[in-house]
């Protein structure tokens, strides 16, 4: 791939990888918190809030609610990354979305229905990265195809 331009053998842009990449990743999140063994206490997973017990890898709190907002995540990244202006808007809202996440998780008591999805220390840290990765994605997605020579201004 040559640095800005569209991707030889898919047709699509950086910011647009960038979004199918992130897709792609919070699908097989969202699949893997359904997969007894890679969540741990599968068996005490609930639908939502704090008693659900379950952890993916071990260490962050999954519950069916959660593990259906990664789902939902990739697929909106897998559509997003169909144009431009989608891509750049999903992983610049998208992560938006998850530092607010965090910025959610981290007062609240793990104990009460305010913990709704649930979130634990370790997912208000990942949900951080991940808002922080994405909106760093789309930044860098976008200053690629600005700086490619030969660039039409369609999605802008």
């Amino acid at each position: 791939m040559t640095e800005g331009r569209t991707h030889s053998r898919t047709g699509r842009k950086p910011v647009q990888l960038f979004a199918t990449l992130v897709g792609v990743v919070f699908l097989a999140v969202g699949v893997l918190g359904f997969i007894p063994g890679i969540t741990s206490e599968y068996n005490e997973m609930g639908f939502a809030g704090p008693d659900s017990m379950a952890l993916l890898f071990g260490l962050f709190g999954v519950s069916v609610l959660h593990n259906l907002v990664h789902l939902l995540f990739g697929v909106l990244g897998l559509v997003a990354a169909t144009t431009l202006a989608l891509s750049r808007a999903f992983l610049m809202i998208g992560g938006g979305f998850y530092v607010l996440l965090c910025v959610y998780g981290l007062p609240i008591d793990r104990a009460t229905d305010a913990n709704f999805l649930p979130v634990n220390p370790a997912d208000n840290w990942l949900h951080l990265g991940l808002g922080l990765g994405m909106i760093a994605l789309g930044l860098l997605g976008t200053a690629l195809e600005r700086r490619s020579p030969g660039r039409d201004s369609a999605g802008y």
